[in-house]
């Protein structure tokens, strides 16, 4: 049994349209930041067993190098499969590559709060889960491997400050949304654009995880 978690449905949807049929892969939406994610896994493995868990998802590139679509991993111990296969050099034989990769509080919205944390933190891009994630497949013995994919570069403002238009649990609150888009009714065009590059990117990592999870 494998689970793999999103924060947000829009990442998953590609992949679940590939494991429908598969009872031996578990998908769960956590949603946005440490708290919500370290919380819902906590719950998931408590009453499972489960052989492995990837945390999976949208990073902020933070590595100027680092493209729209591509998959990056990082895991803290060397991982091996059923078969005594290193998930790693699967992984890049899958096209990923292994990256520095932060958990952070809030999503970096601007080029120069990118540029500011990639010189604090040393790392290739940005997310917001992972780390929960993390501690609590430690707390329970299962190794836990970050495969992400980059959502927006290093060199690109978002659109909107999505931090001040989340709830205190940090989602995005719709009504905050709606009220900022009518606003500002330019950046209709940047958030359509948006769209595009997210769902092109979570393409991107639906065809890793299938040949990491199905195919392999």
């Amino acid at each position: 049994m494998i689970l793999i978690c999103f924060a947000l449905k829009e990442e998953a949807a590609p992949f679940q349209k590939l494991v429908a049929n598969k009872p031996d892969i578990s998908i769960v939406l956590t949603g946005i930041g440490r708290q919500n994610a370290g919380k819902i896994v906590g719950k998931m493995l408590s009453p499972n067993s489960f052989q492995m868990v990837f945390t999976c998802g949208f990073a902020g590139g933070l590595n100027p190098d680092l493209k729209i679509g591509e998959v990056i991993f990082e895991m803290p111990v060397q991982i091996k499969d059923s078969q005594g296969l290193s998930l790693q050099e699967r992984l890049v034989s899958a096209g990923a590559k292994p990256a520095k990769i932060y958990c952070a509080d809030r999503i970096a919205i601007t080029v120069a709060e990118k540029k500011r944390l990639r010189e604090d933190t040393l790392v290739d891009a940005v997310e917001m889960e992972s780390a929960a994630i993390h501690a609590v497949c430690a707390e329970h013995c299962i190794p836990c491997a970050t495969i992400r994919v980059i959502s927006d570069t290093a060199n690109e403002d978002l659109p909107l400050d999505f931090n001040a238009l989340a709830r205190s649990d940090k989602n995005l609150d719709m009504g905050k949304l709606f009220l900022a888009i009518a606003k500002s009714p330019g950046k209709i065009g940047a958030l359509m654009e948006l769209q595009k590059k997210t769902k092109f990117a979570a393409e991107k990592l639906a065809a890793v995880l299938e040949k990491i999870v199905i195919a392999g």
